[in-house]
């Protein structure tokens, strides 16, 4: 190991592999390079590589190839680009010629197989697109598939193919889906091998062995690497940052923000530390109470000596800004952009904290220029958010936060402190068990910090696109029909966010039901509480946002019986964050945990690692009613997860129960299921 390195070092070009010591650079053919192409999942590439016990560091993909001529193996990431694109990330040529392992990940595969003489074809050409879960055949058990069966199932997010291959490479695994997509290549004679799906991810369930196989048979790397007192190291870097300042930590209740508050009061004590948590006025109902008044009680008990409740939804609902390019956005309480209103609602968070660093300055000797704010911030936030410290060409899918403008600002000047933001969401968590933290602190429910304001849906009613609506809604409805005749489909008129090819999407809703609103089986059950009608369901999600490109999540209709599906819509119902908007979301939201809490949902085998629900502004025409979407995913990262299945995980009495006592609330047209994987999909629909 490197003297002096740290867990997980990010070297940047001017950093030569010729000055370090001797020492060092034996020590490097221990490691692994991974190549940042831009990828969502650069940062989870390394922490399965950091989890294999074998040390990894972070490059551009751009970085000169005798700067990684002393590692022992070279993973090059996935990325949101074409390779056939005019400026897109591109590697050394000489990195071919340095006779070390490679292993390329989607965009990485592409990028090796066209740089070595191979062709890449944009999917208007091969028809071929796939994104989320896939199944693959293996045509070896060799190289980077010992150990493994030849049928697999891995995550796929790519609309580019590989068509034709380098000299001296062959295919090793094919999709099973379609013939002639390559799931795998290798040339093992150089020790170059490509995966199009991404092998980091938990939606590739066998992908860990896939990683082990590269870097400990392949590469004969040796997994002497581990992490020494992560905590201890973390707290000394709180130290050395804070060098005697005052902190300041905006504290949501999660447990991101509540592990940063703790670990803050371990390393500098109760006397340095001050705690504000902020009420928007997006926040959820809890058992009927509302959600900050909780809050409040977990600081307390977290032994912070100060801290303060600030309500302000005023200050929120009426906040107005511009964008960076100088587009004028707001007033929140009329905003319909997703993007905008979570530029919105980060400023005003900062902004307040600002004005309590001011308002209390004086009293504990600090002043903007010299105390630091601490977050909770998260490497997935950071990553999914565009920034340019974690990946060098990732897209933006979604800006947190904890990660707008002005935080970026104050982050290059060094007030801001985020000892979280190299973990992911397991790891936090088990960092709060170490602190110990309540266990039921440690498992609460993310919940963004943005809140309701981007768990509600905004719009002025129009239909988006309403030159094309009608040709792609007749489209899903011909795809649908072709694969499950007793499936009916509409496209809703509506759109949310979603992560497809390493890259920011924002595309329709399809909603499905069966096909007519009394449609039953044998035994006279209604179809949406039967097995059979859910595996077709789970076919669908998977299907369609891979071969309709306009779509990227799909949900079920649970009431269908009783509100319809319509064949078509022509209007949405207008929606903004008003406060009677806000508190139908708050009252969903709350009537669908309590049903969740009530059958087990939370805990135990197969328990949801988040849930939510999303007011989405559709009814019946003319109604001005509204819907909610009900989400439930299994992850541990959030950087990839799955929809908890029915009746897998959420079970058809669960179904029955969301149904039924849901359609009693006022307003409340449709109650849905998202069925749909991140990717396609994020977790949170904004």
């Amino acid at each position: 190991m490197p003297e002096s390195s740290p867990s997980t070092q990010t070297l940047h070009p001017d950093q030569k592999t010729a000055l370090l010591t001797a020492t060092q650079q034996t020590a490097l053919k221990q490691c692994v390079a991974i190549l940042d192409c831009g990828a969502q999942y650069t940062k989870v590439i390394d922490r399965r590589v950091r989890e294999l016990n074998i040390e990894s560091h972070l490059f551009p993909v751009s970085t000169p190839a005798a700067q990684l001529a002393g590692y022992g193996g070279i993973i090059i990431s996935g990325g949101p680009n074409s390779v056939y694109e005019t400026g897109a990330p591109h590697c050394d040529p000489a990195l071919w010629t340095l006779n070390v392992p490679v292993l390329g990940i989607c965009y990485g595969m592409q990028l090796m197989c066209q740089q070595l003489g191979g062709r890449v074809a944009p999917a208007t050409e091969t028809k071929t697109r796939e994104y989320g879960q896939t199944d693959i055949s293996l045509s070896t058990a060799e190289g980077l598939f010992i150990a493994l069966a030849p049928g697999q199932t891995v995550l796929m997010s790519h609309g580019d193919s590989v068509t034709q291959l380098p000299e001296g490479f062959e295919v090793i695994a094919r999709s099973q889906d379609r013939e002639h997509s390559i799931a795998a290549v290798s040339d093992a004679t150089r020790g170059f091998y490509g995966l199009q799906f991404h092998p980091e991810v938990e939606l590739t369930p066998n992908g860990g062995q896939m990683l082990a196989n590269f870097l400990r048979e392949i590469c004969q790397l040796t997994p002497s690497f581990t992490l020494n007192s992560r905590l201890e190291t973390t707290l000394e870097q709180i130290r050395t940052q804070a060098a005697g300042r005052m902190a300041f930590v905006l504290v949501s209740g999660g447990v991101d923000s509540s592990v940063t508050a703790a670990l803050l009061l371990k390393a500098l004590g109760p006397d340095n530390v001050y705690a504000v948590h902020i009420d928007s006025g997006l926040m959820r109902q809890i058992q009927g109470e509302p959600e900050s008044d909780a809050v409040m009680r977990e600081l307390q008990a977290l032994g912070l000596k100060h801290f303060k409740l600030i309500r302000a939804q005023d200050a929120f609902l009426n906040a107005t800004g511009q964008t960076r390019d100088g587009r004028a956005i707001g007033p929140l309480r009329l905003e319909t952009d997703p993007e905008a209103k979570r530029q919105l609602i980060g400023d005003v968070f900062f902004r307040l904290i600002q004005a309590e660093i001011r308002a209390v300055g004086d009293v504990f000797g600090c002043d903007l220029d010299n105390v630091l704010i601490a977050q909770g911030t998260l490497r997935p936030d950071l990553i999914e958010s565009g920034n340019s410290g974690i990946s060098s060409g990732a897209h933006t899918i979604k800006t947190h936060h904890n990660d707008v403008d002005l935080i970026r600002e104050h982050r290059a000047k060094g007030l801001i402190l985020e000892p979280n933001a190299d973990l992911h969401k397991d790891e936090v968590r088990a960092l709060g068990r170490m602190l110990g933290l309540s266990e039921a602190l440690v498992a609460r429910q993310p919940f963004p910090g943005p809140g309701l304001g981007v768990r509600i849906l905004c719009t002025q009613g129009a239909l988006y696109a309403p030159e094309t609506y009608a040709e792609q809604n007749a489209l899903l409805k011909a795809q649908v029909f072709n694969l499950a005749p007793n499936v009916q489909a509409t496209l809703a008129p509506v759109k949310s966010v979603g992560v497809q090819g390493d890259g920011r999407s924002y595309k329709h809703l399809a909603l499905i039901a069966p096909a007519s609103p009394k449609q039953l089986d044998d035994n006279d059950n209604d179809a949406a509480l039967t097995p059979a009608f859910w595996r077709t369901v789970f076919q669908l999600a998977k299907t369609i946002p891979n071969s309709l490109p306009f779509i990227n999540r799909l949900a079920v209709v649970l009431n269908h019986e009783a509100c319809p599906l319509p064949e078509a819509f022509t209007e949405a119902t207008p929606t903004t964050l008003t406060p009677p908007v806000i508190a139908q979301a708050q009252a969903l939201d709350d009537a669908a945990m309590r049903i969740l809490a009530q059958h087990g949902c939370f805990s135990g085998p197969g328990a949801l690692s988040q849930a939510l629900a999303v007011l989405v502004p559709v009814g019946p025409v003319a109604s001005r009613s509204r819907s909610v979407a009900i989400r439930g995913v299994i992850t541990s990262d959030f950087m990839t997860a799955r929809a908890a299945r029915v009746p897998e995980e959420l079970s058809l009495d669960v179904i029955r129960a969301l149904r039924e006592t849901l359609q009693t609330q006022p307003g409340l047209a449709w109650i849905m299921l998202d069925v749909t994987s991140k990717p396609p999909a994020t977790v949170e629909w904004e």
